[in-house]
């Protein structure tokens, strides 16, 4: 393991000669020694820090701050902690890296980075450290596990969850990594291994792929379910967003799956560098052509792959299969025919994706029913934290409370309040950015009696908001939790957010968790 690094220890290499990191693209390549400046401390900039050291690397973590749990284990592993925000730390300059890696959530345009950039040093993300490791534990065959990625404003960890679902009703070694929770890096390094892994990335992470040479990422599959403004605050521009986005395209081999409601979508496939061979396949809630998957009077099929595509199509589920697990709105309808378009890339088969949907179960927070009571629905899609997820969360009731805000990002929501005024009761407006929602139904819905609750996430917020909400709903309303913004202002996260909000209910109305 690597050792503790002081500015004394560091500042005697200044006449070394420094290391090419683009050289180093395989788990057995010579890490020994090569200087990294991790950023961020959080799971993923742990697990980079950690995975570094199992290498040989020295190692530098730099964060305003972390957990103590993560900074015990960061002295028990041989890395060294500087604390900093924007200013460059004299400890980071002496230790001269040759290589940063960023953790997501630092903004392109952070000092640190601008610092790197200054100096010419490379900067990677997670995703790419871990494509050029991901041959720590090989195949029977003696390559690497395959990935199949997954992107989009909306959808990314429910069409994550079932692409793995579905591979493992496949027969395969697989499990879902990246931004659903457990850091690639960690996947990579399981001493049992995969056949292949499914990936969400976000944006930020999707923003530092294949920017740099040696470590183009080379998914089997690729998908982008949809795209819409989201995090133009960390990006600058929607632009820069949708760019972003369309990297998970980049080197695909096998096949690059598009949404075909959301033309946004088949331009990034149209636009992207893929290997020979690879294949555009659309998905959508219609009658599909030949290379799509869609629907027929009720029915999931398949014209992509198999050879007849031209004249027939393969059953893949029924909406009846969908109903158990919560998945037959159209929303998660769209993202279950994207999560069958990858397995079938992959080449599970139509029977095995069908089990797979059959046994599947939604997260919590993701469009989750909390209770019944008096013909009132009270539903928790905390995990709609931008204004496309709330969108499309609205779009399944006829009648609804909204509960609304939290941290806008940038994004404007008045677009979302216009197409739905007409099927709002009522809105409970929460959260730093109310006064921009508070704007957007004042413009857009007049006639919608909006309440603004506030508080923190210790002074009980989420009792009045339930309560607001119950005086509001009628036999017949679904109040929802929706709230088309993040969560970081009053609560730890979505989940936290969600949670919160369950347990109110419940004890509001009085009733045990399920």
């Amino acid at each position: 393991m690597g050792q503790p690094l002081t500015v004394a220890d560091s500042a005697s290499r200044p006449g070394d000669a420094r290391r090419d990191p683009a050289d180093l693209s395989s788990w057995r390549a010579d890490w020994a020694g090569l200087r990294v400046a991790v950023l961020g401390l959080g799971v993923t900039g742990f697990s980079v820090a950690d995975t570094l050291v199992e290498l040989g690397a020295s190692v530098l973590v730099v964060a305003r701050e972390g957990s103590e749990e993560h900074r015990e284990l960061l002295e028990v592993i041989g890395a060294s902690f500087v604390s900093a925000d924007r200013e460059t730390p004299p400890e980071l300059i002496g230790f001269d890296p040759e290589l940063v890696v960023v953790s997501p959530g630092y903004r392109p345009d952070h000092p640190l980075l601008a610092w790197a950039g200054e100096h010419e040093i490379p900067v990677w993300g997670d995703i790419e450290l871990a494509w050029r490791l991901r041959d720590k534990v090989l195949r029977p065959d003696g390559t690497p596990a395959e990935w199949v990625c997954i992107t989009g404003t909306n959808g990314k960890t429910t069409t994550t969850q079932l692409t793995a679902t579905m591979l493992v009703a496949g027969g395969l070694r697989a499990a879902p990594a990246g931004n659903i929770g457990v850091p690639v890096l960690d996947a990579i390094r399981d001493p049992q291994g995969f056949d292949v892994l499914a990936i969400e990335l976000s944006s930020h992470q999707l923003h530092w792929v294949n920017r740099n040479e040696g470590g183009m990422l080379a998914p089997l599959a690729s998908v982008c379910l949809n795209l819409a403004d989201d995090h133009l605050e960390w990006h600058g521009s929607r632009e820069a967003y949708r760019d972003a986005k369309a990297r998970v395209y980049d080197n695909v081999r096998v096949a690059c799956i598009y949404n075909l409601a959301d033309h946004a979508t088949r331009e990034m496939v149209e636009q992207a560098e893929v290997q020979d061979g690879c294949r555009a396949i659309g998905f959508g809630l219609g009658v599909p052509g030949p290379s799509d998957l869609g629907l027929v009077d009720g029915i999931l099929v398949d014209r992509a792959f198999l050879d007849e595509r031209h004249r027939s199509a393969l059953e893949l589920a029924t909406m009846a299969d969908l109903r158990p697990g919560g998945l037959d709105t159209p929303h998660l309808t769209a993202d279950v025919l994207a999560a069958a378009a990858l397995a079938r890339a992959v080449g599970v088969s139509p029977a095995e994706v069908r089990e797979a949907i059959r046994g599947f179960r939604m997260a919590h927070h993701r469009t989750e029913v909390v209770a019944e009571s008096e013909g009132v629905v009270w539903v928790d899609d905390s995990k709609a934290t931008n204004a496309h997820a709330a969108d499309a969360a609205l779009s399944g009731f006829a009648s609804v409370v909204w509960i609304a805000g939290g941290l806008l990002k940038g994004v404007d929501p008045a677009p979302v309040v216009r197409k739905h005024a007409g099927r709002l009761r009522a809105a409970v407006l929460i959260g730093a950015d109310r006064s921009v929602l508070r704007e957007a139904f004042q413009r857009h819905a007049p006639g919608v009696t909006v309440v603004e609750v506030t508080g923190d996430e210790t002074g009980g917020v989420m009792a009045a908001v339930v309560r607001t909400a119950a005086s509001l709903a009628r036999p017949g309303d679904v109040v929802l939790l929706a709230p088309a913004a993040a969560s970081m202002d009053q609560f730890t996260d979505y989940a936290d957010r969600g949670k919160r909000f369950a347990d109110a209910v419940r004890e509001h109305l009085g009733v045990q968790e399920q």
